[in-house]
């Protein structure tokens, strides 16, 4: 797995997991199966309205996927489909964080009703091929953290396997822009049949935008405010650095005044972020934190109650530490509210005394 912001930027494996699919035996017979069955095997998945003939759409990977009709069965990297189902457009199956322990749905879910969906594998490392082969998919789904084209949350020792199976689209959130994986997924939801100018849509995309100008005069007028963005762990403090991230790269580009780790801090992240140990947690000023709210990293609420170190920062003792939204679900609908937060944000806080 190449080095970059991991599923907890914490405590992921430096690579992926063993595929617990029980192997690859009786795969055969599940693919026979599948040409014949025709009954929905759990979720549901829109077709498209009006569109018929051969699809196809070019991915970030310079690869086009084609089918000789619009998808139906969609699997996708559970980010991924919550962003698709804000635009009209339902999967059938997902991989990745989907579940909390107790059932409930995990953040990148979005506001998808899991108990339609077919959970591939929930956690790193987890793909389930036997039941993506079952769901006849159509098409595969995911971002790409990297260069490679390496499909987040499909596991590198089953790729091959997997992508056999039906065609795969990847879409790069990979040392760009914010507003790139945006207008990628609203062309990719538009290409599988989603009504982009519909009002909810053209409302959603105006709010995005009216949220980005705001952002960006927040952060002109309070530039002296200096924002540190971590993730934590039981054993490490993580500050990520902006230059890879595309919320961070972003923000960055309005004028928000990201705290920035040395490149030779980075590098043995790949860039991505520096590692700190709990007792070098102070080294950065900073008055307001954002914190990494995926379910994988320790939240704010365990960190006041086992990290003294933690307690004594001027941002958290102060009470401004913010959520952030580590993986965002690319649809306008859902990113103009984390833009509308930070900008909150820095414009309540103050200039902490250090």
């Amino acid at each position: 797995m190449p080095q970059l912001r991991r599923p907890s930027a914490t405590s992921a494996p430096s690579r992926r997991g063993i595929l617990t699919a029980g192997g690859a035996l009786g795969l055969t017979a599940v693919l026979a199966a599948c040409g014949s069955e025709k009954k929905d095997s759990g979720g549901t998945s829109k077709e498209a309205p009006g569109k018929s003939g051969p699809w196809s759409f070019k991915d970030d990977r310079g690869e086009t996927a084609k089918k000789d009709a619009t998808p139906k069965n969609i699997v996708a990297f559970t980010g991924v489909a919550a962003a698709l189902f804000d635009y009209g457009i339902e999967v059938k199956g997902v991989f990745g964080p989907t579940k909390t322990k107790d059932g409930k749905a995990d953040v990148q879910a979005g506001d998808m009703d899991i108990s339609k969906l077919t959970i591939i594998g929930n956690e790193w490392g987890q793909f389930n091929i036997e039941k993506y082969a079952g769901l006849a998919p159509d098409v595969l789904i995911s971002t790409m953290f990297d260069d490679k084209g390496t499909l987040w949350y499909v596991p590198e020792e089953s790729e091959d396997k997997v992508l056999k199976l039906a065609p795969s689209v990847g879409i790069s959130v990979y040392d760009r822009q914010l507003t790139h994986p945006l207008q990628r997924i609203q062309a990719l939801a538009e290409s599988l049949g989603a009504d982009v100018k519909s009002d909810k849509v053209v409302r959603a995309k105006k709010r995005f935008e009216a949220a980005s100008e705001r952002l960006r005069k927040v952060a002109k007028a309070h530039k002296d405010i200096k924002v540190l963005v971590g993730s934590a762990s039981q054993d490490l403090f993580y500050v990520s650095g902006s230059n890879l991230s595309v919320d961070l790269e972003y923000f960055k580009a309005l004028g928000v005044n990201l705290i920035e780790p040395p490149e030779k801090a980075k590098k043995e992240s790949g860039g991505w972020f520096e590692s700190l140990s709990w007792e070098n947690v102070d080294q950065y000023d900073a008055d307001l934190i954002m914190m990494d709210n995926r379910t994988s990293a320790l939240q704010p609420a365990a960190l006041d109650k086992s990290k003294p170190t933690w307690q004594k920062l001027p941002a958290v003792k102060a009470g401004q530490v913010i959520p952030r939204v580590a993986e965002p679900i690319f649809s306008y609908d859902k990113c103009a509210p984390i833009l509308e937060d930070l900008a909150d944000a820095i414009e309540k806080a103050k200039k902490l005394k250090k």
